[in-house]
This record gives structure tokens, C-alpha cells and sequence, in this order.
């Protein structure tokens, strides 16, 4: 039998996603540092800033079949968990020092001891790689990917465990119509763990905390709150907000009556904000 749903609960089920614009990204340095955090001193925030794309990443377990337990049956039993072999980041590049590119090239160059002394130089022909030992180069705190909301009430963090770069993409330039330069780094990682959803105390999942001017609230915005945390998006009916539960056998209202009633749930002046918007609302669309 279906399960009946009121309208209230369906906007609050579903007219909150999460939205794929608001995340940000922790670089971390390596375990012996590799004259990264000399090298990008007080940057490294900006750093974090300038990325504009990053993946959560997945997983998958694998499975043994096994045929011989049941006659025609075919089981799969779970061995091990199989996380993706990369996470890509990509990132916009600043024009004073082109930092973004010198600071991942220099991560790389002290891995493969590139630069050190004691032999010849990349440039020599008498050139050998040599490897770093990987306790070196990989970071033992994690790479950290943040996703929150706009409110900040809640934020989800996965953390990937001895990450560390191991290919920059090609980045093509050109006498065309200029665009923005960005770098696509690749990071390896062992295996990634997420934390529970945080929510700041004190604050719901849809509301942030008031803040300054903000802390003091009219008991009509108050009340308001306790209502709903949306406003509303549709200013054609302003009657049923805040939201309640619609009663078929309600008797049909005036206009007059309807605002007596918003008037009544969320105050004089909130009314006259939502009518003005409203007003605004339909002369754009005139025009």
C-alpha cells in the first residue's frame, strides 16, 4: 500500500539537495616536507582556494564466485573493498608565479630526487632517476576533501590516506580567443574514509546560527523559523506559507482572509516583504 505523504513533508524531503558548488579541498604536505612548505610559505591557502574542480571518489568490493555450495546456484562472497586508483583535481593558476604548477612540479621533482646534489644534472646526459622512499613523499595526514552546504550546518569530509601526485595534464595554450589557464594534478591514495555528517551544535541542518544583527529575532521571525527554513519560491499563493498540512474540507478564502492569516503566522512586516517581492517578481516578467 502506498504511503500517503502531506505536502509539508515532501518539501522537506526534497526541496533541500546538495549542491555540487560548494566543497573545498586540503593540500597537504609531505611526511619530510620536501622544502614544500618553504617553498609555498603562506600560500598554501590560496593554494587550496584556486582549486575549481575535484571528485568524490568511490568504491567497489570484490567478490569470489563460487558455484559448488548450492546446485545451480551462484554466490558471490566479498574479499576485499577496491577504491578508485586516482583523484583528480584540477586547479586555476595564478599569472604572478604560476605557483599552482611550480609547487606540484616541485613535489614530484623531490620525489624522483631531482635537483639534489651529488650527481649529474636532469639536463646531463649521465642523468639517472632515482626514487625517493615513498614514507617520504606520501602525506600521513591526508589529502581532505570538504562538502558542505551554504548554510555551513553540516559538511562531510572524505580523507585520503598517503595521497600524494603523481601526474600534472598537459595544459595547451594558444593564440585563440584566451581562456583560463587551470592544471589537472592527479593524486594516488591508499584508501579513503569519510566522517559522520557534522552539524554545528546549536544550529539545524537548514538554518545557520544567527550571527551579529542577526541574533536578535522579532518573535514573527521566530516563529517563522520554527516554521520553515525556505522561503518561498512561488509568490503567485502566499497563503500556505509557512507550510501546513492541507485540510481538503477547509473552507475556500478571500484574499483578504489570507493575508489576515500570513499576517497572523509571520508578522506585518515579513507580509509586506514577500507582497513587494512579489510585486518585483511580476514586473520582470513583464518586461
Amino acid at each position: 500500500m502506498p504511503t500517503p505523504r502531506s505536502v509539508s513533508k515532501i518539501k522537506e524531503s526534497l526541496l533541500r539537495p546538495a549542491l555540487t558548488s560548494h566543497f573545498e579541498v586540503e593540500i597537504p604536505f609531505p611526511q619530510a616536507d620536501l622544502g614544500l612548505s618553504a617553498f609555498i610559505g603562506q600560500g598554501q591557502d590560496n593554494l587550496n582556494l584556486r582549486c575549481s574542480n575535484a571528485s568524490l571518489p568511490g568504491s567497489n568490493l570484490a567478490t569470489l564466485e563460487l558455484n559448488n555450495t548450492f546446485h545451480g546456484v551462484t554466490q558471490r562472497h566479498a574479499y576485499r573493498r577496491v577504491f578508485d586508483d586516482r583523484i583528480d583535481l584540477e586547479f586555476f593558476v595564478d599569472a604572478e608565479k604560476y605557483n599552482t604548477i611550480r609547487f606540484f612540479e616541485k613535489w614530484i621533482d623531490a620525489i624522483m630526487l631531482q635537483g639534489e646534489s651529488g650527481g649529474p644534472g636532469p639536463v646531463s646526459q649521465d642523468y639517472a632517476y632515482r626514487v625517493r622512499y615513498s614514507d617520504d613523499y606520501v602525506s600521513s595526514s591526508g589529502l581532505k576533501v570538504k562538502k558542505f552546504e551554504r548554510d555551513y550546518a553540516t559538511n562531510l569530509t572524505y580523507t585520503f590516506v598517503n595521497a600524494y601526485p603523481f601526474t600534472i595534464s598537459s595544459m595547451p595554450v594558444s593564440y585563440d580567443s584566451s581562456s583560463l589557464l587551470k592544471c589537472t594534478v592527479s593524486f594516488s591514495y591508499l584508501r579513503y574514509v569519510i566522517n559522520n555528517a557534522q552539524t554545528k551544535s546549536g544550529a539545524s541542518p537548514t538554518q545557520k546560527p544567527p550571527q551579529g544583527d542577526n541574533a536578535k529575532q522579532t518573535p514573527a521571525l521566530n516563529k517563522e523559523n520554527q516554521s520553515t527554513a525556505y522561503p518561498p519560491t512561488d509568490f503567485s499563493d502566499l497563503s500556505g506559507w509557512p507550510v501546513s498540512d492541507v485540510d481538503p474540507s477547509a473552507p475556500i478564502l478571500t484574499p483578504a482572509q489570507k493575508r489576515q492569516q500570513r499576517v497572523a503566522r509571520i508578522g506585518e512586516a515579513r507580509t509586506l516583504e514577500l507582497e513587494a517581492a512579489h510585486s518585483a517578481a511580476v514586473r520582470a516578467g513583464q518586461e
